[in-house]
């Protein structure tokens, strides 16, 4: 008896086994949780076609159906890793938005249903205009600026917690603390913000700057929601203020959900042992560089928790591309700051630039080229050419020549090859550029010495560098604290150029956000920024004008921007003492004007033969006929 119900339970066994290894595990995929990026799209795109990553145990196995109107099927693909699905759409001109199932099926069964949303696109995001020339950009690290949800600082999924004391943790700051400070920028005169990015950093320790992305889909929590994120664009937007995302496409975090589980070999680059990059992008403009040298540069890590993306993967590719697009659309971006430019291969800037700006013709994106010579730095304006057949170069490159040159100009006495002529001879070689006028020029950022700190401290330096930031050539970029004079070296640490903006937490004994909280010294810079930035919001010959200097003559250097009858004059005394200046060497610009009026002071001035200019001082000039 108990023999035979032995072997009629052991037939019992073998037929569940039978039945499971047939289904395929059916409760496997079921009961997981698929995910599928993008996770919603929009109807009315230019771009006619749709790449659906999507993830989930086994998934691979499954069958796909699809049924809505306008939305084809064009081939599905399934790679060397079974959890892994590409599925390829082709989206209908005139496809209506929806929400319609996408079907798994396995053996003829059900498994899985994900209901996806085709929103219906607001045509007029198509033809928004993004940053340009009339623009000052100020660049913040949103960790170290405000905190304005305490609640958030940390996370139950988020490996790192906040502790303010360690100046590489994270502190705090968030999306809240951004949006309540939206009347601080627009009184000091800032256009656009530029924020480091907000994306999820998971990662036992520092997270805070950004870099490290482990969900391109997610704001990360400690900052707040996408939807906050949202929130804080359409704030912005109603006050007259831009915001500029930051994107990275040459690598993620390790931390990465795809990461620790790679759709195939080729996602990464990947070594026998950790390998770093060389950082030495100067190989990718030699000519005479090696092909190991450069594959170091564009293939090795920037960190041990940064893998190196492959952008030569199509999948991968389409990926980021869809991603950027979709960060613009659901945000209603006004630009995109590209991290590290020359690291992703050029055929991927191309397409990715190419397919952005189809989209958002008048849209605007700045790469960070961080290269020490103005031809290098060309280079990656230029339009080029990959063997897809993409040739569209970066829009607006930053200007790290001319950033050099601003670091030792007003801090070293005048010579042949110093002082003003360290700007001159930057500027002088602006035929390198496909457009210099689309530059984004600076005095530090998130990476470098605090300008304060470079120029020793000194106050007037500060002064003249700010003045002639606001009235070259270019698209200026401010970092966070300048008009605080923040000081910090970054050899010290990153942290010393992180600091957190005073004012910005509720335990904080000084607020920096009103002129009480303020130093003597810090209301004289910050109204000298600001009194600059407001009447530079209206000066349309500093915009868009045509650039025209001259030869800094005893440690004098004068230029002009010019714009029909509009004129600007900026003399720059770097001496000690005052120096007379002859105007009579100006005439080409200034024949048919007798007066003008200076920008910083309101006085007016009438034209003699010779002009005094106080010394280490930059003086602005409208011109008056």
């Amino acid at each position: 008896m108990k023999y035979n119900t032995l072997i009629r339970r052991s037939h019992f066994l073998i037929i569940i086994l039978l039945a499971a290894l047939l289904s395929g595990g059916f409760s496997a995929i079921a009961q997981q949780n698929i995910r599928v990026e993008p996770p919603f799209w929009w109807a009315g795109m230019h771009y006619n076609k749709l790449q659906l990553l999507v993830h989930g145990n086994d998934i691979a196995r499954a069958e796909v159906q699809l049924d809505y109107p306008g939305i084809t099927i064009q081939g599905i693909t399934r790679v060397e890793n079974p959890n892994y699905l590409f599925i390829d759409l082709i989206l209908d001109p005139d496809v209506r938005p929806g929400i319609f199932p996408i079907n798994f099926r396995l053996n003829n069964k059900h498994i899985y249903t994900y209901q996806y949303q085709l929103k219906q696109r607001n045509q007029e995001s198509a033809s928004r205009k993004g940053f340009d020339q009339s623009d000052v950009l100020y660049l913040l690290m949103p960790d170290r600026f405000a905190n304005g949800d305490p609640l958030n600082d940390n996370h139950v999924e988020m490996s790192e917690k906040v502790n303010r004391s360690n100046p590489s943790g994270r502190h705090g700051g968030d999306i809240q603390g951004i949006l309540e400070h939206l009347d601080y920028f627009k009184d000091l005169g800032i256009t656009t913000l530029w924020i480091n990015p907000l994306l999820e950093n998971n990662h036992p320790e520092y997270s805070y700057h950004g870099y490290a992305i482990t969900d391109f889909y997610r704001i990360d929590p400690r900052f707040g929601t996408n939807a906050d994120y949202v929130a804080l664009v359409d704030a912005a937007h109603r006050k007259g203020l831009k915001i500029v995302m930051d994107m990275i496409l040459n690598h993620c975090g390790i931390n990465h959900w795809f990461i620790r589980d790679l759709p195939m070999p080729g996602w990464i680059h990947q070594f026998p042992e950790f390998t770093r990059s060389n950082f030495r992008a100067e190989t990718l403009t030699d000519p005479h560089a090696s092909l190991a040298d450069q594959n170091r540069m564009l293939q090795g890590w920037f960190d041990r928790h940064m893998p190196d993306l492959d952008q030569r993967n199509p999948y991968l590719r389409n990926y980021l591309i869809q991603n950027s697009i979709w960060w613009i659309e659901f945000a209603g971006l006004d630009g995109i700051r590209l991290d590290t430019q020359p690291y992703p291969y050029a055929g991927m800037t191309a397409e990715w630039t190419t397919r952005i700006m189809d989209e958002y013709p008048n849209f605007n994106i700045v790469g960070e080229a961080w290269l020490q010579r103005e031809s290098m730095t060309a280079h990656f304006q230029k339009p080029y050419a990959d063997c897809a057949g993409f040739s569209i170069g970066m829009p607006v490159v930053t200007d790290f020549p001319l950033q050099g040159a601003l670091s030792r100009a007003f801090s070293e006495p005048e010579g042949w090859s110093e002082g003003m002529a360290r700007i001159y001879m930057v500027l002088a070689q602006d035929f390198v550029y496909d457009n210099p006028y689309n530059t984004l020029i600076f005095l530090d950022n998130h990476d470098l010495n605090r300008y304060f700190n470079t120029i020793g401290n000194d106050m007037q330096a500060m002064k003249m560098a700010l003045t002639f930031l606001l009235t070259t050539r270019g698209i200026p970029q401010l970092y966070y604290g300048t008009e605080l004079l923040m000081d910090g070296q970054e050899h010290l640490g990153h942290g010393e150029i992180r600091k957190d903006f005073p004012g910005g937490w509720a335990a904080d004994t000084v607020n920096a956000f009103v002129a009480a909280g303020r130093s003597n010294a810090q209301n004289e810079i910050y109204n000298h920024l600001k009194n600059l930035l407001h009447w530079r919001g209206n000066a349309r010959a500093v915009h868009y004008g045509k650039l025209l200097h001259f030869l800094p003559e005893d440690g004098v250097y004068t230029y002009f921007r010019i714009l029909n009858d509009e004129v600007v004059m900026v003399m720059i005394n770097n001496n000690t003492e005052p120096k007379n200046v002859s105007i009579n060497r100006f005439s080409e610009v200034i024949g048919g004007y007798n007066q003008a009026r200076e920008v910083i002071t309101g006085q007016p001035v009438m034209w003699s033969d010779h002009i005094v200019i106080p010394a280490r001082t930059a003086s602005v000039f409208e011109m008056v006929k």
